[in-house]
């Protein structure tokens, strides 16, 4: 070879060694061009461009050269938030077109996740669901009150019957109204009644749950004489302290009784003073001050003994109809809800609220579907935006704004399917229960999805000392 091919054989290869320095800083694209480029290259070139191509290869292992049918640009990817996160993830042709639409509650093995927590499982609880079959599992996501669980018309013990039914349909817990509160001695001794029965027929303790907020839902302090409050909203220029101290005080005193479970506080912002439903049970008016109230109110009542549950998301506070007796909507938006609605719940989530509430609100400029019911308001802005990987509970599903629409079972299955991991008073017991197992069997719902929400439910009954 002479001098002269010698100084372009060099040249060329300096070129080629920039070349894939440029590989390294500008990826796929720079790849693109060296594979051109090498395609063509001169004979005399082969063995030393081999030499450079082997350490590029080396030095940016991860990065992808693009087949030769591929541009070198960076294809934007095509985003659905329906859209399964498998199948977003299957291929580039998947890529390229947006994925088909599905509806609110799509079975979960089609729609997307949030992330897995990373932590390891719990073996203890594991084996326990082992053990477990389908319908004690079932059961186990449903709180009922007595009278739901034993047909009776009023329950203010707990004997035989509530026994029998409780090895018939083993439930996660029950919640008692005034109705079932004659006195602190009956109220002690029923509840003490019912766990101690629940252990002769299951080895997982009960939830023991009631309505306390304070002001106009105080079924206690009402009935059995505990600390009384005037409405949460009366106490909204007192600061954080007082929210505090009324939630602690609140806990102590249903704890004592029995009681493991408090469905408060409320996070809705009364914003609509047409509202009705909610109203002054709201800690106040503004987003921002219902924000710090209701974290200071998580923190009471957790360090008070009691499990707090935030509801009703995704807010109740701008509703006009109650769900109480029929179907209640908002109209607010996604990114409005964000800047708003959802400021009490994230904060009482940060604050440790170990349950929230779903409510039985009709989103209607998002999906227009109740959020109860809703995989884009529980699975896709509770747990996906928010970040909630605790247990989800529904509101009464005796409501009218649910009872009104759908059958029992129908409620049931769309509960889990939308990622919903407590049922609250199912309307009927029995028809919610093989309604959930009969979606199993059908392929529906997976019993990976019912292994979910047990775990958690039984993780979060470990955490508190009940299991």
């Amino acid at each position: 070879m002479s001098k002269s091919k010698n100084n372009k054989a060099a040249a060329k290869v300096r070129r080629i060694a920039v070349l894939a320095a440029l590989l390294v800083v500008t990826g796929a694209g720079s790849a693109a061009v060296i594979a051109g480029y090498l395609k063509n290259r001169p004979s005399a070139l082969e063995e030393s461009s081999s030499a450079v191509a082997v350490t590029v290869s080396e030095k940016s292992s991860s990065e992808v050269i693009p087949a030769e049918s591929e541009t070198a640009e960076e294809k934007p990817e095509i985003k659905d938030d329906s859209a399964p996160a498998e199948e977003k993830t299957e291929s580039k042709a998947d890529e390229k077109k947006p994925a088909e639409k599905t509806d609110s509650s799509a079975d979960e093995s089609k729609a997307e996740k949030p992330k897995e927590n990373s932590l390891p499982k719990d073996e203890s609880i594991e084996a326990i669901m082992d053990d477990m079959t389908l319908h004690e599992k079932v059961c186990q996501m449903c709180i009922v009150t007595p009278e739901g669980l034993t047909g009776y018309g009023l329950v203010t013990e707990a004997g035989d019957a509530t026994v029998s039914s409780l090895s018939e349909y083993p439930v996660g817990g029950l919640i008692y109204f005034a109705q079932n509160l004659v006195s602190v001695d009956q109220t002690k001794n029923m509840i003490s009644s019912v766990q101690s029965g629940n252990s002769t027929v299951s080895d997982i303790p009960l939830f023991i749950a009631v309505d306390e907020e304070g002001g106009g839902v105080a079924r206690c302090a009402d009935q059995l004489g505990t600390t009384s409050f005037r409405p949460m909203y009366e106490y909204r220029f007192d600061g954080t302290d007082t929210a505090y101290s009324n939630a602690y005080t609140i806990a102590q005193d249903i704890s004592a009784l029995g009681f493991n479970v408090d469905f408060a506080p409320v996070a809705d912002t009364w914003t609509n003073p047409a509202n009705t439903v909610i109203g002054t049970r709201a800690y106040s008016d503004d987003y921002s001050e219902a924000a710090k109230l209701v974290a200071s109110a998580v923190k009471g009542f957790n360090d008070g003994g009691v499990i707090c549950s935030v509801k009703h998301f995704p807010g109740h506070g701008d509703t006009s109809a109650d769900s109480h007796y029929g179907a209640a909507a908002s109209y607010q938006t996604a990114d409005e809800l964000m800047a708003g609605e959802y400021l009490p719940f994230k904060s009482g989530i940060a604050a440790g609220a170990e349950m929230v509430m779903v409510g039985h609100i009709n989103m209607v400029n998002i999906d227009d579907t109740p959020a109860s019911v809703s995989y884009t308001m529980i699975t896709g802005e509770l747990r996906g935006k928010l970040g909630y990987d605790g247990v989800v509970i529904t509101d009464s599903l005796a409501m009218g704004a649910m009872a009104n629409y759908y059958s029992s079972d129908e409620i049931a299955v769309k509960v889990i399917q939308a990622g919903g991991d407590i049922l609250l008073m199912p309307y009927d017991l029995a028809s919610a229960v093989n309604g959930v197992e009969n979606a199993v069997a059908n392929g529906d719902i997976s019993e990976e999805r019912i292994d979910e929400s047990v775990y958690r439910i039984l993780k979060l009954k470990k955490d508190r000392n009940i299991l």
